[in-house]
């Protein structure tokens, strides 16, 4: 086991280097210049699609704007909020922060890139449905000779959407905070816990996604706007609690987001990469993942998806994680032992003694399931692009397995595996997305006209 979490984390280390940092980052500083910042003044008419204003029916696609949104944001509003925060602290020092925060600003723009292209280019799976995500922008947007491009996404995508983080810390912080003070388990010896909470979440979730997107866009809508204001409040109580503490915490995220000196002894490339692989994980801006769940709005209007897509980055990254960061940083809890959702837990254990951690624990709950549901649905498009849509409903059962699988095996492990495939997931994603963005921009130009016009 200890040399496969040597091989997964040198595997990460390779593929998150400087090169895949400028495609990403740099990617969507260009595509922020491209675009002329327009994606940047539009956030009020994005509201305005969001809630419903210019939703139809009888358009194609499987769920509303609203829904889309929910179900990406599932996605991303995990567990990288809690456990991905607290380990580019951990692993990076403070100053991690302030790059995941610079992936989630240029990641407004690719996002409305990548999302607008996911409308313009669905395509038909092999049982005639209309689909979106990079393998179908590929395929259906460049010629043939990138095909493979598309087929290494699906291959990428249906590793790295495995439920292994997401059961990994939900079984870890459960353990943490009422097995074993409890004792329903050691802290020396709990692998038979971990297998029986795994094969529970395995048995809901199966529940749960043996159903549809259908499905999925109803449990997320009715979950995620209720589980981001419950935090957003809990979080309110403990920095208004600690408002004088705020402002060193700030400072702190951005001086040593240029020195390095907190945790990673100056080697100030570290933070940089750990906040980009961390701000990656939890926004998923060029990652991909998010485009299939927005390919399936119901729209005929590109443009119109890009814009309710490009809100992911902000209500995730700007919002959620700094919410999380500053309650770390503010309990000092950063500078033990702890790591993942167990620091996270005692940040907030630290501000609100008897219960911060037990309310942290309850959403994190909520917020594995609706993560893990989400990925679902993204393993099994790229699972049904690879071998035909008709049988991608057996992958069901190979993912029920790999919840349990990802209960007892240890953090490092899978964040070497998960952190080294979305990776590699970004590398047709963005390619792809550059490539396009002149017909993204044209498309723009026409719906921005049409709208200062009062035709939309």
């Amino acid at each position: 086991m200890q040399q496969l979490e040597h091989w997964f984390t040198a595997f990460a280390a390779f593929m998150w280097g400087m090169p895949l940092v400028l495609l990403l980052v740099g990617g969507g500083t260009f595509l922020v210049f491209y675009s002329r910042c327009l994606p940047y003044l539009h956030f009020r008419h994005s509201i305005g699609i969001l809630l419903g204003r210019y939703d139809d029916p009888d358009e194609t696609g499987q769920i509303p704007h609203f829904q889309a949104l929910t179900t990406a944001l599932s996605g991303t509003l995990g567990l990288g909020n809690l456990a991905g925060v607290a380990v580019a602290i951990t692993m990076g020092g403070p100053g991690a922060i302030f790059w995941m925060w610079v992936t989630a600003i240029v990641g407004v723009a690719t996002k409305f890139y990548t999302c607008t292209l996911a409308i313009m280019f669905r395509g038909r799976d092999s049982r005639g449905e209309w689909q979106g995500g990079p393998m179908y922008v590929i395929r259906e947007g460049l010629s043939r000779r990138w095909l493979p491009l598309a087929g290494l996404f699906a291959v990428t995508g249906m590793v790295g959407t495995l439920p292994v983080f997401q059961a990994n810390q939900l079984v870890q912080i459960t353990r943490d905070v009422f097995a074993i003070p409890l004792g329903w388990a050691r802290a020396d010896a709990h692998f038979g816990y971990d297998l029986l909470i795994g094969a529970l979440l395995a048995a809901a979730t199966l529940t749960i996604i043996l159903g549809n997107i259908q499905r999925i866009g109803r449990v997320t809508a009715a979950l995620v706007p209720g589980m981001v204001l419950f935090y957003l409040l809990l979080t309110l109580v403990i920095l208004v609690q600690h408002a004088a503490q705020i402002p060193g915490a700030l400072a702190l995220i951005f001086s040593d987001a240029f020195t390095g000196h907190a945790v990673a002894s100056g080697a100030l490339g570290t933070v940089i990469l750990m906040g980009v692989r961390r701000g990656a994980f939890s926004n998923e801006a060029g990652i991909g993942t998010e485009v299939m769940a927005h390919g399936a709005a119901k729209t005929s209007e590109p443009v119109r998806e890009g814009l309710v897509a490009m809100l992911g980055p902000v209500i995730d990254t700007l919002l959620v994680c700094t919410c999380t960061a500053l309650v770390i940083l503010i309990t000092d809890v950063w500078q033990g032992q702890a790591t993942g959702v167990t620091l996270t837990a005692e940040a907030f254990e630290d501000a609100l003694p008897g219960a911060g951690a037990y309310l942290l624990t309850l959403l994190v709950i909520f917020l594995s399931l609706s993560t893990i549901i989400t990925f679902w649905y993204y393993g099994a498009k790229c699972f049904g692009f690879l071998i035909g849509a008709e049988y991608q409903h057996h992958y069901v059962w190979i993912y029920g397995v790999l919840i349990v699988v990802g209960s007892v095996v240890s953090l490092k492990t899978i964040i070497g595996l998960v952190d080294g495939m979305y990776a590699m997931m970004a590398i047709p994603t963005m390619t792809a997305t550059l490539l396009l963005a002149p017909k993204v921009n044209a498309a723009a130009r026409r719906y921005f006209n049409d709208y200062s016009a009062g035709r939309h």
